[in-house]
């Protein structure tokens, strides 16, 4: 499968929701998460929605980027 470059508003629709994949993006990459039931419906726990980036809430977030690298990356986030 060929990555694809996304813009933030494109990531949007990949949130998880009604059957869609769950994307987020972390430091310019986009991961697919949708295998995760972490993440099922969309959803990581109380704070984070899928189709949006990450990168400024992982600093809050109880573990690193180490998690999200388990991930396939799926592709590139524009004009990061």
């Amino acid at each position: 499968m060929a990555k694809q470059t996304f813009t933030l508003q494109e990531l949007q629709s990949f949130d998880g929701k009604e059957g869609r994949p769950a994307y987020v993006a972390l430091q310019g990459k986009v991961y697919d998460v949708s295998a995760s039931f972490l993440w099922k419906g969309g959803q990581h726990f109380v704070g984070h929605a899928a189709g949006s980036d990450l990168t400024e809430a992982l600093g809050h977030a109880p573990h690193g980027k180490e998690l999200l690298e388990r991930f396939p990356v799926v592709g590139n986030l524009k004009n990061r």
